[in-house]
C-alpha cells in the first residue's frame, strides 16, 4: 500500500451485498460514497432526510443502521449526525475520524461481517430512493483549472493570444449562486435575459439562444478555516472532503453581453446540477498521480507548491459527456455519448485552489463547493461543452436520426459520468449527473 492507501482499498475486498461484486459497479466497497435520500413516492414524501452509503444497487441507510451493535464508541455522533441528515458535521471533522468512519463503513460491509444479520435490514435499493442534495452547500466558487478548455475557447475570440497572462500563474476563479444548484435529476428551465446583435443598437430580452452545459467537478469542502488565517498547501489535502460531478450550465448568449468588466452573473446562476454522490478523498487514494507543467510554463509560487503535491496532487478521473434529445426518448433511443476527457489535463491541483482561495484569509466552512471550471481534453471531439465541440456554433454537430445540434434545444436530457480505474485498485465511480432542459418561461 502507498501513502494515501489503506486496508479499505484492497482489491480483493468483496462485500456481502451481492450487487457491490458486480464488474462495472461504480459502489463497490472499495468506495462508499455519501449521499442524502429519503424512500420515493408518497410515503417517502413524508419522512425526514437521511444520510446513506452507496453499495452496489443499494443505499446502507444510516439512520436504520447506526442504532445497530457492533459500531466502535468513538463513532457515536458521527453516526447519529449522519442518521439525522447532517453531512456537514462530519465533514467538517478532523480527517483523522473521517478516515476511522471509512474503515467502520467498511468493516461492516465486506465479506463476513459480524455486522451483516444486523444490517442486512438497513438496505433500500437505489431504484427506491429519492435523492436530495448530499449536504449543505454553504457557499460556491467556480474555477478556470481546464486549460484545454480555456485555450479552445480563447481563440475562438482571441486567435492569437487565447491566454490571458495571468492564467498561467493563478487560478483564476469567480463567486457563483449556491441557491441555484440542484441534486441531479432536477429539470432545469432555459434562462431569459438580456443580449445585444453586433448590429443592433440596443439589447432585447428573451429566451437564451445558446444553451450550453459544462463539464466540471465539485469539491466540496471539509474543515474550513476563521476569517483572516489563510490555509498552508500543506494542510490543505486534509481541507477537503470529497468530490462529486457538476454540470455548471451556462447561457452563452447572455454571458457575452453581460460578463464585462465583473464576470459571469446571470448567465451563469440560473442552475448548476451536482451528482449526489460525494466520492471522499479516502476512496479516490489510489489514482493520485504526480502534478507536472509542461516544458516552458512557469512553475507555481512557493505559497501553491510542495513536494507532497508534486507528487500526488493530481487525479486520475475519466470523464464523459452524454446527450438524448426528445425526440431519442420518444424512439427508445439510448443518450450517445458527446465526449470524453480526463481530469489529469486540469492545470492546477485541488489543494492549490484550496490554498489559493483562502490565500488572502477568505473564511472557507465545511460545505463549500469548489467547482473546478470545464474539464476539456487536448484532443478534437474531448471537449467539454458545446461551445468547443461545436466551434462557437460554426459546426453542428450531427445526432442519431438526422437531428443536429449547436446548442442545447428544450427537451434535451445532459448526463454527466465519472469513473476511475488502475491495475492493481478496484474501479469506482460517481454515478450519473443528469438534467433535462425546459422551456423558458412565458414572460
Amino acid at each position: 500500500m502507498s501513502l494515501y492507501t489503506d486496508a479499505t482499498h484492497a482489491p480483493e475486498l468483496t462485500s456481502w451485498v451481492a450487487s457491490a461484486n458486480q464488474a462495472g459497479t461504480d459502489f463497490p466497497i472499495q468506495n462508499l460514497p455519501y449521499g442524502r435520500y429519503r424512500r420515493a413516492g408518497p410515503v417517502g414524501g413524508h419522512e425526514p432526510w437521511r444520510i446513506g452509503i452507496a453499495i452496489g444497487d443499494q443505499i446502507l441507510d444510516l439512520a436504520a443502521a447506526h442504532s445497530q451493535p457492533g459500531w466502535p464508541a468513538e463513532l457515536a455522533a458521527p453516526l447519529a449526525a449522519l442518521a439525522a441528515g447532517d453531512l456537514n458535521t462530519v465533514m467538517a471533522a478532523p480527517k483523522s475520524l473521517r478516515k476511522a468512519l471509512r474503515a467502520a463503513l467498511s468493516a461492516a460491509l465486506r465479506t463476513g461481517s459480524p455486522q451483516q444479520a444486523a444490517l442486512a435490514g438497513c438496505l433500500l435499493a437505489q431504484a427506491d430512493a429519492e435523492m436530495a442534495l448530499p449536504c449543505t452547500i454553504t457557499d460556491y466558487t467556480d474555477f478556470y483549472t481546464g486549460i484545454h478548455h480555456a485555450t479552445t475557447v480563447g481563440k475562438l475570440f482571441r486567435p492569437d493570444n487565447p491566454l490571458l497572462p495571468n492564467y498561467k500563474w493563478v487560478p483564476i476563479g469567480y463567486h457563483g449562486r449556491a441557491s441555484s444548484i440542484v441534486v441531479s435529476g432536477t429539470p432545469i428551465r432555459r434562462p431569459r435575459g438580456q443580449t445585444k446583435a453586433p448590429t443592433a443598437e440596443v439589447p432585447t430580452v428573451g429566451p437564451s439562444q445558446r444553451l450550453d452545459y459544462e463539464l466540471e467537478l465539485a469539491a466540496l469542502v471539509g474543515p474550513g478555516n476563521a476569517l483572516g488565517e489563510p490555509v498552508p498547501i500543506a494542510e490543505a489535502e486534509d481541507r477537503l472532503f470529497g468530490l462529486a460531478l457538476l454540470n455548471d450550465w451556462s447561457a452563452r448568449d447572455l454571458q457575452a453581453w453581460e460578463y464585462q468588466p465583473l464576470g459571469p452573473f446571470l448567465a451563469k446562476s440560473f442552475g448548476s446540477t451536482i451528482s449526489p454522490w460525494v466520492v471522499t478523498m479516502e476512496a479516490l487514494a489510489p489514482f493520485r498521480a504526480p502534478f507536472t507543467r509542461p516544458d516552458g510554463d512557469p512553475q507555481p509560487l512557493p505559497y501553491l507548491d510542495s513536494a507532497d503535491n508534486r507528487a500526488a496532487g493530481a487525479l486520475d478521473i475519466q470523464l464523459s459527456v452524454w446527450l438524448q434529445t426528445a425526440a431519442m426518448r420518444s424512439r427508445g433511443d439510448a443518450p450517445i455519448q458527446l465526449s470524453t476527457s480526463n481530469f489529469l489535463g486540469a492545470y492546477w491541483t485541488l489543494a492549490q485552489l484550496l490554498t489559493h482561495h483562502a490565500s488572502n484569509g477568505c473564511n472557507l466552512q465545511a460545505g463549500d463547493l469548489l467547482g473546478t471550471g470545464t474539464q476539456s481534453g487536448p484532443e478534437a471531439g474531448q471537449g467539454g461543452s458545446l461551445l468547443e465541440l461545436s466551434a462557437g456554433g460554426q459546426r453542428p454537430i450531427t445526432l442519431p436520426g438526422g437531428e443536429t445540434r449547436i446548442f442545447l434545444a428544450d427537451g434535451d436530457a445532459l448526463i454527466l459520468r465519472a469513473f476511475c480505474q488502475r491495475p492493481g485498485a478496484a474501479r469506482i465511480g460517481f454515478g450519473e449527473c443528469a438534467g433535462t432542459v425546459l422551456a423558458a418561461p412565458i414572460s
